[in-house]
C-alpha cells in the first residue's frame, strides 16, 4: 500500500486495505454526498472507482459539494476525476450522461459495490432494481434538512420526492459531511466483517443511531 495511506493501513490492517483497494465501486450522483464521499473513499485508499453523473457544476453547488469556483460550468465527473487524481494519482473511470432503465446495465456494469447517492427518486429505483436483479451490494444514503440516513438495498424503501429543486432545498455542510464519512465508514465495516448495518443521523442531537430495519 502507497505510503500516502499509511496511516489509514496502520489503522485498518493490510488485509482490509488490500481488500479495500480492490473492491470496484460505482458512486452513482456526485452532488453534495457522492463528490465528498469520492474524496474521502480515495483518500481512504479506493483504487478501482466509478463516477458517474450528467450534471454540471454550478455557482450554488461549491457549499456543500467538493468543487471549485474555477470548475462552475464543467461536467461534475470530469472536474471529480481531475481532483482525485491530482491529490492522489487514481484516476477514476467517469460516465457524464443521464442514468435510465434502458442503459443502466452499460452505464455501471457490475461493481463490487454500488453507491446511491443520486437527488432523485427515480434514479434511486433505478438502482435500487438494478441492484436486486443483478445480485449487487448496493447501499444509499441521501440527506433532507437536518436528517441523513444510510440504508442497504435489503431493507431500502425509495423516497418520495420533496418537490423542491435539490439545490434549494435546507442543507447543512456539515450534515453532508457526516453523512459522507458515516457512509465510507459503513463501507469498511461491511468489507471487514461482512455486516451490513443501516444508520440514521439527525443534525440536531447530533446523533448517530444504527437501524435494525
Amino acid at each position: 500500500m502507497r505510503e500516502r495511506v499509511i496511516h489509514e493501513q496502520a489503522a485498518r490492517g493490510d488485509a482490509i486495505m488490500r481488500k479495500f483497494s480492490q473492491c470496484r465501486i460505482a458512486i452513482c450522483g456526485v452532488g453534495a454526498l457522492g463528490s465528498n464521499l469520492a474524496v474521502t473513499l480515495v483518500k481512504m485508499g479506493a483504487e478501482q472507482v466509478l463516477l458517474l453523473d450528467k450534471d454540471k457544476v454550478e455557482s450554488r453547488n461549491l457549499g456543500t459539494q467538493a468543487y471549485g469556483m474555477d470548475d462552475v460550468g464543467a461536467p461534475k465527473v470530469e472536474v471529480l476525476r481531475n481532483l482525485l487524481f491530482r491529490e492522489t494519482s487514481v484516476e477514476a473511470s467517469i460516465v457524464n450522461k443521464e442514468l435510465t432503465e434502458k442503459n443502466v446495465a452499460k452505464l455501471v456494469g457490475k461493481p463490487d459495490l454500488l453507491i446511491d447517492v443520486f437527488d432523485n427518486s427515480a434514479s434511486r429505483k433505478i438502482l435500487k432494481d438494478y441492484a436486486d436483479k443483478e445480485s449487487i451490494d448496493c447501499l444509499h444514503a441521501g440527506v433532507n434538512d437536518q436528517y441523513g440516513e444510510i440504508i442497504w438495498n435489503e431493507k431500502y424503501t425509495v423516497p418520495s420526492d420533496t418537490g423542491l429543486d435539490a439545490c434549494d432545498y435546507p442543507l447543512s455542510r456539515t450534515l453532508v459531511l457526516l453523512v459522507a464519512t458515516v457512509v465510507a465508514e459503513t463501507i469498511m465495516q461491511y468489507l471487514s466483517k461482512g455486516e451490513k448495518y443501516n444508520y440514521s443521523i439527525t443534525l440536531g442531537d447530533l446523533k448517530i443511531n444504527k437501524e435494525d430495519r
